[in-house]
């Protein structure tokens, strides 16, 4: 069942097609994104110039057959065509199904089945990754012939209605399985209303772009606020620490999102530099995973600025945030935006008090409609019209929330969700392999790496130490995995703690040292 979302209040007042055009045709001549093209020039686009490639690509979408409830899988990296492309498919009613880059055959062969796209965009160097049979096209190829369609000829402006699909957002489970969020049109409106309100984004300003755009935080946080408000973005392929400074002095940022690794990396940086790129900034925001209160701290000694920390989920974009004026507290995610209501439950789903851990749980005009074609994890996933995020947290008496952990094993690595159950399915598959627990260790860069205990075959214990051999274990995740979700160790235990009902008892594992 669709989640029960309560009646607008004040911010939300445009459709999100009325969002973006306010931009893309109300500042047509005004730059509008930077980028570097594959010969290592800068590129410039125009508001106008964006919305005019935008719409080349639907009248080539829809040449092809494309039309509104249709899915559209794309895998690619950061460029202008992932942006032709998301909104492209926006202007057709097409569900834009992002996928990360570095997805593999059997994560990327589940969302297809899950999804069954009517098209599948990739570059020619990952064509390969898909079946020979896939309705898959080469970016590469569709830019060509969008090149050669005649601007102007985009279908009619439509402004769908908020519910209308359009994202599908793939968020794992527990078991292992991806689940696909279906993100609406008013989700995505009203994200962006939240957080061009909540942090006083403006068309002055100049918004760095370093995050994924296939990930939550850098299209419905970054490019929605960026059509919304008429910023100016600098789009890079990827966040690479040793070119921040470059990037600061060319672009000269007011804006930047991260997550908690962007930042420890930008702590490695001389102290000249640190102050330069802060001195004209406006405002750092961290998310996707927790921030170390250590970093914080450092950064706003050696940048000049503290970092606004914020949380969001795939399923409901986000949720809290530190105020933008006020008090950036460490260790906290700060107070529900507005329009967005929170509260702390316990199992029954009744209140806690203040300063009690308990199950976070949110609603709001951000939370997503369904779990694509999955009423029973629906279901699950709301209790009374809220949605339970499965996060623990306490609220204070002045409303700061803070998060404890969470109620699953989820392991959140370098900004990317992890579970476990993924990585030990690969390795128990692998010969010589009897047990696996895969668990998240703390890491001063990344937040958490991945570890994995091994019990091997006592059976042909001589074959089963060679096909368990580290190298072996490590080629076959990298070979079926993301590579972030190939474990940094791999511990070989006699036995691994279970309850007397056969549950591993994850706490009880001996701790990783790290060599």
């Amino acid at each position: 069942m669709p989640n029960a979302v309560p009646p607008r209040q004040i911010l939300f007042v445009a459709t999100l097609t009325e969002m973006f055009d306010a931009s893309l045709a109300g500042r047509a001549t005004q730059p509008a994104l930077e980028y570097e093209r594959a010969d290592g020039a800068r590129a410039t686009l125009t508001f106008g110039e964006v919305d005019a490639r935008a719409d080349q690509m639907a009248v080539l979408l829809r040449a092809r057959g494309l039309g509104r409830g249709d899915r559209c899988v794309v895998h690619l990296a950061n460029g202008p065509a992932f942006i032709d492309l998301l909104l492209a498919c926006l202007r057709l009613g097409v569900i834009f199904v992002p996928v990360n880059v570095l997805y593999r055959g059997r994560e990327l062969a589940h969302i297809v089945r899950d999804a069954e796209p009517a098209l599948i965009v990739t570059s020619a160097a990952h064509r390969d990754l898909f079946d020979a049979d896939a309705p898959a096209a080469t970016i590469e190829a569709l830019e060509a012939m969008a090149n050669d369609q005649p601007t102007g000829g985009s279908p009619e402006r439509i402004s769908w209605e908020d519910t209308t699909p359009a994202v599908i957002i793939y968020t794992s489970g527990t078991t292992g399985r991806a689940k696909g969020a279906v993100l609406t049109r008013g989700n995505l409106a009203a994200n962006a209303s939240h957080l061009i309100d909540a942090w006083q984004i403006t068309a002055n300003d100049r918004y760095l772009a370093v995050l994924p755009l296939f990930h939550v935080h850098g299209l419905g946080n970054g490019v929605c606020s960026w059509l919304a408000s008429g910023c100016l973005m600098r789009l890079a392929e990827r966040f690479d620490h040793q070119r921040a400074a470059e990037w600061f002095d060319e672009f000269k940022p007011t804006l930047c999102f991260g997550v908690p690794t962007v930042y420890v990396r930008l702590l490695e940086l001389a102290p000249e530099i640190q102050r330069r790129m802060g001195a004209g900034m406006r405002l750092f925001v961290s998310g996707s995973a927790p921030l170390p209160a250590a970093v914080l701290e450092q950064f706003r000694s050696r940048f000049g600025h503290t970092i606004l920390e914020r949380y969001g989920m795939s399923e409901t974009l986000m949720n809290i945030g530190n105020p933008y004026d006020g008090e950036r507290r460490p260790g906290s995610v700060g107070m529900p935006f507005a329009e967005v209501q929170a509260r702390i439950v316990d199992d029954a789903g009744a209140a806690v008090p203040d300063a009690s851990v308990g199950q976070l749980e949110v609603r709001g005009p951000n939370v997503f409609l369904e779990y694509w074609r999955n009423a029973e994890a629906t279901a699950q996933a709301f209790r009374d019209g809220w949605f339970r995020t499965g996060d623990m947290a306490e609220r204070s008496a002045d409303g700061y929330y803070t998060l404890r952990g969470r109620a699953s094993d989820l392991i959140i690595s370098g900004g990317f969700n992890i579970y476990p159950r993924e990585i030990e399915e690969v390795l128990l598959g692998q010969r010589g392999v009897r047990e696996v627990a895969v668990v998240g260790a703390p890491d001063e860069r990344r937040g958490e790496v991945v570890i994995a205990y091994i019990v091997t075959d006592d059976t042909e214990i001589d074959t089963a130490i060679d096909a368990a051999s580290d190298d072996a274990l490590r080629t076959a995740c990298a070979s079926l995995l993301a590579s972030f979700k190939t474990p940094r160790a791999f511990i070989r235990v006699d036995s691994l703690p279970r309850t007397a009902l056969g549950k591993v008892q994850r706490h009880l594992l001996p701790p990783w040292v790290r060599e």
